[in-house]
């Protein structure tokens, strides 16, 4: 085996544990019963650390591998092999070596995107750099001891300034009203500054860190190329709609996180509008774009590909709409969130499969001029 392979295949594994993982601990704390023994040490762990798992060992290590295929270094590749190996150092009950991972794979990071931003001098790239200091923040506090009160607003400024500076730089060409820019960095200032102040003054951060969301998504539904492309066909309309229902997620979890900053019931609101119906939808959305310049792997679009997006919407449109006053349909939600998950995974490698059967075992880069 080559040493791409292998690396490759050591980070899918990881990935694929900490997404699988996840879930599975995501699934136990809403009480879902699963098949697998309920006592299995991972298994506890994995609900203990569902956010550390998904954030980190998951979306960190994704980010983190599309960035080092961007900056085309094998030292790139350090923040994804942390990252991933912290997640599975979780899972082994290893808290503390999972900690220092996460802020070695953060560190790496922020390198990595300091030398982009020198190599490309652009509004983007410089968003792009914050987002991997609020990770780095996010996990030196981890590492550190802090509650997830802390550490939990610097992990989604992290992942939400991540997808705001990808959206500037795929409508970078497009016009905009005079101080539409100006706007979106106010708005990811107050969003790092409610992070900053949620360890100080819980109240009044979460309430700017919800506003600075709520901003966010005004913002993004007001200038993103989405309002467009989703009047096109094919890719460039379900890749629109995506972007389009996950911003409103976006806006539903910034009210929820100033309502639970106010002392209403509406943590798991605030917390799985973002994580699932804001950055899941960015995912379904992007892997058709993504996953063929990062993994060479190019799939054939299809309109099967909105089953799983519908079933994530309806499925938190029941966790958090009829779930307020039902834990049971909360906890069927959740189950059909994961499902959503799953379904997307399954769909994804369909059209992998069917794009290969079409066109044969040809690279990608194979089909360039």
């Amino acid at each position: 085996m080559s040493p791409r392979a292998a690396l490759g295949g050591t980070l899918l594994a990881c990935v694929a544990a900490s997404l699988l993982a996840g879930i599975a601990g995501g699934l136990l704390r809403v009480g879902i019963a699963l098949p697998i023994a309920v006592d299995a040490p991972w298994l506890t762990r994995a609900a203990l650390s569902h956010a550390a798992l998904m954030m980190c060992g998951f979306m960190g290590t994704v980010i983190s591998i599309e960035r080092a295929v961007a900056f085309k270094h094998p030292a790139a590749w350090i923040a994804p092999l942390a990252s991933g190996a912290g997640g599975v150092a979780v899972l082994a009950d290893a808290s503390g070596l999972a900690a220092l991972f996460f802020v070695l794979a953060a560190g790496a990071f922020v390198i990595v995107n300091g030398l982009l931003l020198r190599r490309q001098p652009a509004a983007h790239t410089a968003l792009l750099l914050a987002s991997a200091v609020a990770w780095f923040t996010g996990n030196v506090l981890l590492a550190v001891g802090a509650n997830s009160s802390t550490v939990l607003p610097w992990w989604f400024a992290f992942l939400v300034v991540t997808i705001a500076a990808e959206r500037l730089e795929m409508t970078r060409l497009m016009r905009r009203r005079p101080g539409a820019q100006l706007m979106l960095h106010l708005v990811l200032v107050a969003l790092a500054w409610g992070a900053a102040m949620s360890a100080l003054a819980p109240r009044i951060g979460g309430v700017l860190f919800g506003a600075a969301l709520c901003g966010l998504a005004a913002w993004l539904l007001t200038f993103d190329i989405a309002r467009r492309t989703v009047r096109a066909e094919g890719l460039s309309r379900y890749m629109a709609v995506c972007l389009l229902s996950g911003y409103v997620w976006l806006a539903i979890g910034g009210l929820a996180w100033g309502a639970t900053a106010l002392g209403l019931p509406a943590r798991d609101s605030a917390l799985h509008a973002l994580g699932l119906g804001f950055i899941i939808s960015m995912i379904m959305g992007h892997a058709p774009v993504i996953l063929p310049a990062v993994a060479r792997v190019k799939l054939q679009f299809g309109n099967f590909f909105y089953l799983p997006l519908a079933v994530l919407h309806l499925s938190l449109a029941v966790r958090l709409g009829l779930g307020a006053s039902s834990f049971q349909l909360r906890a069927q939600g959740a189950l059909f969130n994961a499902l959503a998950i799953v379904l997307f995974a399954a769909t994804a490698v369909g059209a992998a499969l069917a794009w290969r059967q079409r066109h044969g075992p040809r690279r990608i880069s194979d089909e360039r001029p």
